[in-house]
């Protein structure tokens, strides 16, 4: 971290402490500052310590010092994602800079594989997620004041003005209620992804296609390869929220907010269009397309751009009383007939474009206006692609009511899977449908069918990109996409015929270490089936899969998660070279490293060979979705890193031993830290309560951050409890266990000496490992002891926790010894540097949690304890960063 970078920081937490000073009094400021200087002084002097006694403090001082400890986190995060954002400005995207440097990055290599290829990062609501909007806004502000500050001349006192605006908006940061007063409802989710999309996405995406496009000369070409995807309104799995209206809501807010963005768009261009015919030719299709001389005004007879513009603004702002029942704010000059489709909105921008190209003014062609083409090629009329998920098991009860209310089959659910596949197969074959008009279905299955009506209606309303893809958890069989497939088709989403056509793509998720073992085994046999190969081939002979991070890592630990995606997908790719069937991959990964979080340059880089071939998804959850997104200059860094790895693995690939004898030293890794984690995790008697006394599991179900609950079922299980809260409760009690447990003994096994030679010719491995390391960094085992003594039974509290440590320290040596580093994070040291800064901001956190949890659990359930808790956690979560 720069000197630079330091003052920022010490700028932003000077300012507050003037605010605590102000706001709180003299001694208020001095407890803050006293446990802070001890706080720091002792992790500088590796005592690991806070700094603090807990026990001993009044709730209204542990409140104080939660809220300051949390809000130096925040800042702290800002000035750290400010000096980044300085960084690219002044050197360029990391992610272009690496092309840069790859010659065979021909321009003939890159058009071709971004004619076919697809990105689309997807945004979810995963609650990991802990700050209100409100907390976000002031967040935005603040760091755009430090980039106003940036540019500001130091001789004028234009700084010290900015100054006072930044203490302005942390006062009100410091004096806004931190927590949500209610539980966040399926529609606040909505709009918090409403306003990323409005402040990132909707600008910034076409910049990031120009950019590259310039890099590799496809100026004037438009592929539409990077979109946007939501699951947040369509996402039923487990979450009883969703329905029909969430849906509705999701895509009809999203095209108001890109439609008026056109609109907003189109009124821009018309002032800058300003061309007279006296001076320019225009072309026919031009001509064709101005406005009438009644609908424009007097001066504008001679401006054939603005009077197309006045044309294209009423046609749009039709299209969205079509859409949405109501015209925009800025109302169109005349009533026009609407556009029927995003392509004939693209075809008259192209008109534009190509009259001022074809006399003379190809540069004004570029700007704003291929801006707002790039756009539409992006966004349609529906903003971001939505995607619908269930359960497998839902979708069994569903179709089993159907067949058996329609005569087709009385015990579905006790059939074999060859017998329901047959079953399904054959009610697929025609159009006859199972849905009776004069049957009450049970809500479930009600439901379900809604689901489906809805989106139909929504794709036809919308366009078909409106809802795109039918994401099917648990997947484990074939039978569980062609119960998909009759769900669809009731609703005349799956058309049966000699071409059977589905008008969504059906992406099962396999998320278990076992399904991700047989997943290659279930595609083949549902290749197999010649409908369901005759619907492949009529989607662009291409079948996508969703790849579970965050359930196989809790079903099998890290390394063992990590092994068997990478040799599932490798699988995957070699059955669609035989069948000849194009395989793209869904990657849902989280923030932290338990739920595949970590680099995601470097975690597409070791993906296996051609798993990029075409194009990538991956989900963006929780607390990242801010952190890379949240900021527009950092969202387009984030949008061209995605793309860039992807180049770079398909164009310019990397050999990876991981692919040839090195794959049998890491499969034997992987089933003994398998057995080392189910050992623990699975096997350990009363482990589960363990869990849930030693973290603060039940505090976090109780915080109203999302609308899904934190298990699918009532179950005490972990088996059944979200991936979500396992992985965000062991960050909050910095133990960490989801992303590193069973390496240590796992590599002592298989010897630390035979995986030093793989560290250097694996980037599969190097990524697991670096990954690794930086959950190690964070963790934290004197505070994991703190939780564990929360636990009734002492004597087992004691066993697990000297367990956990022994691992610990384990793991720690196997990954210091194979990268050949003293410390974690040697080789990262601006990483390093930015942990450290936060670490005994955090640490006082965890050990005020702590004592206030102990509290809550003798006895005193006052709100005071409960808001202490919830805040201490949004610290927490702040401080670590991804944590979830």
């Amino acid at each position: 971290m720069s000197s630079e970078d330091r003052a920022y920081i010490r700028l932003l937490g000077r300012l507050l402490g003037e605010v605590v000073r102000e706001q709180q009094g003299d001694a208020a400021f001095e407890l803050v500052e006293r446990v802070r200087r001890r706080s720091v002084g002792e992790h500088r002097d590796g005592l690991g310590e806070a700094g603090l006694d807990a026990p001993g403090l009044p709730q209204a001082e542990m409140r104080l010092l939660i809220r300051a400890f949390s809000i130096f986190s925040q800042l702290a995060n800002i000035a750290d994602d400010h000096a980044l954002r300085r960084e690219t400005r002044l050197l360029g995207s990391g992610a272009a800079q690496r092309l840069e440097l790859h010659p065979g990055l021909t321009a003939k290599r890159v058009r071709a594989y971004l004619k076919d290829a697809c990105f689309v990062p997807v945004i979810t609501a995963h609650p990991t997620e802990v700050r209100r909007k409100s907390i976000l806004d002031r967040e935005n502000e603040i760091s755009d004041l430090l980039d106003r500050r940036e540019v500001a001349s130091i001789q004028t006192t234009e700084r010290d003005e900015i100054d006072v605006q930044l203490k302005r908006a942390i006062r009100v940061l410091w004096q806004t209620r931190m927590l949500r007063a209610d539980r966040i409802t399926v529609a606040d989710e909505i709009e918090n992804n409403l306003a990323i999309f409005a402040r990132t996405f909707l600008p910034g995406l076409p910049l990031v296609k120009r950019r590259l496009a310039h890099l590799f000369k496809l100026d004037g070409e438009i592929m539409a390869y990077l979109r946007p995807g939501s699951w947040v309104g369509g996402d039923r799995d487990g979450n009883p929220n969703v329905s029909p209206d969430t849906l509705d809501y999701a895509v009809r807010r999203q095209a108001e907010i890109v439609l008026d963005h056109y609109l907003n768009e189109i009124h821009a261009l018309g002032a800058e269009l300003s061309l007279s015919d006296y001076l320019v030719t225009v072309s026919d299709g031009l001509k064709a397309l101005m406005a009438t001389p009644d609908h424009i005004s007097s001066q504008q007879g001679d401006e054939p751009y603005r009077r197309a513009l006045v044309s294209c603004y009423a046609r749009m702002a039709a299209t969205r009383a079509r859409l949405l029942g109501a015209g925009p704010a800025r109302p169109a000059r005349f009533a026009a007939e609407p556009y029927a489709t995003p392509e004939a909105f693209a075809a008259d921008l192209e008109v534009i474009a190509a009259s001022l190209r074809d006399n003379g003014s190809a540069d004004l062609a570029e700007g704003r206006l291929l801006n707002l083409r790039e756009a539409v090629a992006a966004f349609g009329f529906h903003l971001a692609a939505m995607d619908v998920r269930q359960n497998s098991d839902v979708h069994e009860r569903a179709v089993a009511e159907l067949l058996k209310v329609a005569g087709a089959a009385e015990g579905y659910l006790a059939l074999e899977e060859e017998a329901r596949a047959a079953l399904l197969l054959r009610e697929l074959a025609h159009a006859r449908p199972l849905r009776s008009p004069y049957t009450r279905y049970s809500a479930e299955t009600a439901r379900e069918l809604a689901i489906a009506d809805k989106a139909s209606a929504l794709k036809h309303g919308f366009g078909e990109g409106a809802v795109a893809q039918y994401v099917i958890s648990k997947a484990a069989t074939p039978s569980d996409l062609l119960e998909t497939a009759i769900l669809m088709k009731e609703a005349g989403l799956f058309l049966p015929g000699d071409v059977p056509r589905a008008r969504l793509r059906i992406v099962p998720l396999f998320e278990t270490i076992e399904d991700l073992r047989q997943s290659a085994t279930v595609m083949g046999t549902y290749f197999d089936a010649p409908p369901a190969r005759a619907l492949v081939a009529a989607q662009g002979n291409l079948q996508e899969v969703m790849i579970g991070y965050s359930d196989s890592n809790k079903d099998g630990g890290y390394t063992t998660s990590n092994w068997e995606i990478y040799s599932g997908i490798a699988r995957l790719v070699r059955l669609g070279k035989e069948r000849g069937i194009a395989m793209r991959f869904f990657h849902g990964r989280g923030g932290a490293v338990g739920r595949g979080g970590g680099s995601s340059f470097d975690a597409i880089r070791a993906l296996p060979g051609e798993a990029s071939a075409h194009g990538i998804r991956i989900t963006e959850q929780g607390e990242v979705v801010a952190s890379k997104y949240g900021e527009p200059d950092i969202g387009q860094a984030s949008l061209e890193t995605i793309v860039a790895a992807a180049l770079l693995a398909e164009l310019s690939p990397q050999d990876d031993a991981a692919d040839g004898e090195g794959g049998v030293l890491l499969a034997a890794l992987s089933e003994a830290a398998f057995r080392a984690y189910r050992g623990l995790v699975y096997e350990t008697a009363n482990f589960e309560t363990y869990f849930r006394q030693a973290t603060p599991l039940l505090e976090i179900a109780d915080l109203k951050i999302g609308s899904r609950p934190a298990s699918r079922t009532r179950s005490p299980k972990i088996e059944d409890l979200r991936a979500i809260p396992w992985v965000f409760s062991w960050s909050q009690a910095r133990v960490m266990l989801p992303g590193w447990f069973g390496f240590g003994m796992a590599a002592a096994q298989v010897g630390v000496e035979n995986l030093k030679p793989l560290y250097k010719t694996s980037a599969f491995f190097r990524t697991t490992i670096a990954n690794m390391e930086m959950v190690l960094a964070k963790s934290s085992m004197p505070i994991a002891r703190r939780y564990a003594g929360l636990v009734e039974d002492r004597d087992m509290a004691k066993a697990v926790m000297a367990r956990i440590e022994a691992e610990w320290r384990l793991t720690r040596e196997a990954v210091l010894a194979i990268s050949g580093q003293a410390d974690l994070l040697a080789g990262n040291p601006r990483l390093l540097d930015s942990i450290k800064s936060r670490l005994p901001y955090v640490d006082a956190l965890n050990y005020l949690q702590v004592d206030l949890m102990r509290r809550r659990r003798e006895g005193d359930d006052s709100f005071d304890i409960h808001s202490g808790i919830h805040m201490s956690i949004n610290g927490v979560a702040a401080g670590l960063r991804n944590s979830g």
